[in-house]
């Protein structure tokens, strides 16, 4: 007969059997004793082991934390900053046994807006990393080429770009975006747009071949909507297991402003007008059709996809300019990456979902 040391499990082994989460922060984007301690009592509550807090740098946007916090042993690795900070943290999840949970702060907080997930609400979102469930998505990675053949990997989590969009945020003013934050790239892009000449590159998509093209952007994507309800990508999904692609090749002025209104009325307002019991009316149906395929934004799909330019352009990811770059080729990882989203039916988080 087995005596009780024999069966029940000591207090090593019960912590042994707790769950971990880790914290990487921008010490910049956050308040931390506030941060900590809705973290702490979250942790609590659901029986976790002890949080483990990691801070970013300058020179180390979240990528090397993220990996101290695997290596200690953490299931959930939490990215509480902006883009950049998520996107450092996710190159270095993606392909683990952890999960990426969302902390949002910043400017753009573009995967959080696109998977509807809180914004604006901490307790929401501290609940979600130690109640929520894992919610699989694609992941994009990159091989970038630089002037001189050297190459550089890296992943995003939303879109990749070249051209206008890419020289729109190398132009952004920090202390503008400190100031009025989204707001700022529209100064941005009056003064890109003056320079915004068009680049020529040849690119091919799966096992399509080669093909040659004159562009002002081009955007690779996981998901669609940018800040302020535009929608670049309407019909992009997240865990879709292949990229959206929008080349834009304006026309002058009225040119920029056709995508303009494809953007924010056909993608958006439009699309939402179409799925209505208005858009079945008289005066319904003549808005439906009124819209059509604007020639300046061509969309494309698949899951490689490979661009070389006769000269090198600025290059952006998930919102960060990277530099200038001469080549690139981007790949899906299909439901490569999990992340930390509420569960079904749970009320008691209390977020304000994004429209």
């Amino acid at each position: 007969m087995s005596t009780p040391s024999e069966t029940a499990p000591s207090d090593d082994a019960l912590q042994t059997e707790q769950r971990t989460a880790a914290v990487v922060y921008n010490p910049v984007k956050v308040h931390l004793p506030t941060l900590k301690q809705t973290i702490e009592r979250h942790q609590r509550d659901a029986g976790w082991a002890e949080t483990l807090w990691f801070e970013t740098s300058e020179e180390d946007p979240g990528g090397g934390m993220t990996r101290e916090a695997l290596e200690a042993g953490a299931d959930v690795v939490a990215a509480a900053g902006g883009d950049g900070t998520v996107r450092a943290v996710a190159e270095v999840v993606h392909g683990s046994d952890a999960a990426l949970a969302l902390l949002p702060s910043g400017t753009g907080n573009l995967l959080a807006r696109n998977m509807k997930l809180p914004l604006d609400d901490l307790e929401a979102s501290a609940r979600t990393i130690f109640h929520g469930d894992d919610r699989p998505i694609d992941f994009g990675t990159l091989t970038v080429e630089r002037d001189g053949g050297a190459r550089e990997q890296l992943g995003f989590l939303v879109m990749a770009g070249l051209g206008l969009d890419a020289r729109m945020l190398a132009n952004t003013r920090p202390e503008l975006k400190k100031r009025v934050g989204w707001l700022a790239y529209v100064d941005s892009l009056f003064r890109s747009v003056r320079d915004a000449d068009a680049f020529e590159f040849r690119y091919q998509l799966d096992d399509d071949g080669n093909h040659s093209a004159r562009a002002h952007s081009l955007i690779v994507g996981n998901c669609g909507q940018l800040q302020a309800g535009a929608i670049l990508l309407p019909d992009a999904e997240i865990d879709d297991g292949v990229f959206d692609i929008a080349v834009m090749r304006p026309r002058g002025f009225l040119g920029w402003v056709r995508i303009g209104a494809r953007v924010f009325w056909e993608n958006g307002i439009l699309r939402t007008f179409r799925r209505s019991s208005l858009a079945k009316t008289a005066v319904g149906k003549k808005i439906v059709s009124a819209s059509r395929e604007e020639r300046p934004l061509r969309y494309l799909r698949g899951q490689e996809f490979t661009a070389r330019l006769e000269r090198a352009d600025e290059f952006e990811v998930d919102g960060d300019p990277v530099g200038k770059v001469v080549a690139f080729r981007s790949r899906i990882d299909p439901l490569g990456l999990r992340v930390r989203v509420p569960k079904p039916g749970d009320d008691r988080h209390g977020s304000r979902q994004v429209p």
